[in-house]
């Protein structure tokens, strides 16, 4: 999608696991979940965590609902992380 330096990670469980997809031209990881049941909290701590281990400035966890098309998905970053979005792009 316009991102050709991005990779796909594999390998969950690794215990420093840095994200399912990096090489964003910034810092920038992120957590892909599709899940029966969604546990916002869990899905945040394990992106946070995923964010320190690839010492990425930004983890967004994106997330698809259920029975809708990926493209319908959430995509879910802290508040302070979505100040520091703001700030980028001037406001």
């Amino acid at each position: 999608m316009g991102y050709p330096n991005v990779e796909r990670r594999y390998g969950a469980g690794n215990t420093v696991d840095k994200g399912d997809l990096n090489g964003f031209a910034h810092a920038i990881i992120i957590e892909c979940k599709n899940l029966k049941t969604i546990t916002l909290s869990t899905i945040m701590d394990e992106t946070a965590r995923e964010r320190e281990n690839a010492k990425a400035e930004l983890g967004i966890a994106v997330i698809k609902r259920r029975n809708k098309p990926a493209r319908l998905g959430y995509a879910v970053v802290t508040l302070e992380e979505m100040i520091y979005l703001l700030k980028q792009a001037g406001y």
